[in-house]
């Protein structure tokens, strides 16, 4: 029609239509959930601190260069000083030095621990949640059982056991590592194993997994390429709940007095060590003491603070 012209589009409707340049790319999953972590304030503190006595425990001996079996009749049993920060035991050792070659054990014995665990935890929950049947049945039976057990009985009975056979074989120091890291593992794999055959029942019946196995996909590839990867999340926050109790169960048995001998200073021996000077020479026990308090509450926080940041049903 002569004399007439397009109407333009409102302001109104120009303002509806986005911006591409103004939307944001989602987030890496992996930012996403380091950035929801860091909201967790006492993970993030946590997480410092144990980052703090990881780095003390590994550079120690070169800040502190003092040997652990250095003898000092002369300043037994003194408080913390410029000289020993830590103070020293009843043969005048210093417990600085003797604290910061425990702790790589006490560390060393509880992250061993809790790979062993988890390793057989994941197997025994993978088989059990992808099997049917009478095998199913059977994997959870032994789990059952293993957790109807009294653990720290059967570990001391099994420690009792086979110490020195593992210590011909391993000698001393490594023998005893390897008996307190399998034994610690071998019991404490059976929540994990729950865990995980929790998460397969779960994801083995969505839609991603029928789509794989209708496309031809095996039952391993099911496995590592599909399910496993979805269930992780909650596998690294039970593992950190089995590294800390495996710290505690160490030094348990140190304090028992059938960990590692008393040439070998782990935070549970020194306790044991010194639960006779408790009136005298507090600081002999107050250390190695707060060390595994603070060790331990540091992983249990960090195990929250991961809980929250792997669950996206969680609001931060």
């Amino acid at each position: 029609m002569a004399g007439s012209t397009l109407a333009s589009p409102s302001a109104d409707a120009v303002a509806l239509v986005p911006d591409p340049a103004a939307v944001a790319a989602p987030r890496p999953r992996g930012s996403e959930t380091w950035r929801r972590f860091r909201r967790h304030r006492l993970a993030t503190v946590s997480a410092l601190l144990l980052g703090v006595i990881v780095a003390g425990v590994l550079l120690g001996p070169w800040l502190w260069p003092v040997r652990i079996d250095e003898i000092d009749f002369a300043a037994t049993l003194q408080g913390p000083s410029w000289q020993h920060p830590f103070g020293t035991d009843d043969l005048g050792q210093d417990l600085l030095a003797r604290m910061i070659y425990g702790g790589r054990i006490s560390l060393a014995v509880g992250f061993a621990a809790m790979l062993v665990s988890t390793i057989v935890g994941v197997i025994v929950g993978s088989l059990a949640g992808m099997s049917r049947g009478m095998l199913q049945g059977l994997l959870m039976w032994v789990t059952d059982l293993f957790l109807s057990l009294p653990q720290l009985p059967l570990l001391l009975l099994v420690i009792y056991l086979f110490r020195d056979k593992l210590k011909a074989a391993f000698g001393v120091e490594g023998g005893i590592f390897v008996m307190i890291v399998v034994v610690i593992g071998g019991l404490r794999w059976m929540p994990v194993a729950r865990l995980v055959r929790a998460q397969f029942l779960s994801l083995r019946e969505k839609e991603f997994v029928e789509a794989a196995r209708a496309m031809g996909a095996s039952r391993s590839r099911q496995v590592v390429r599909h399910i496993l990867p979805n269930a992780i999340g909650p596998v690294i926050v039970a593992g950190t709940i089995e590294v800390s109790a495996a710290i505690i169960a160490e030094s348990t048995l140190s304090f028992l007095g059938l960990g590692f001998p008393p040439d070998i200073p782990t935070w549970g021996r020194i306790l044991f060590d010194a639960k006779d000077q408790l009136d005298t020479a507090p600081h002999w026990a107050m250390f190695p003491g707060a060390a595994i308090f603070l060790t331990v509450l540091s992983i249990n926080f960090i195990g929250d603070g991961l809980r929250d940041a792997l669950d996206p049903r969680r609001v931060i």
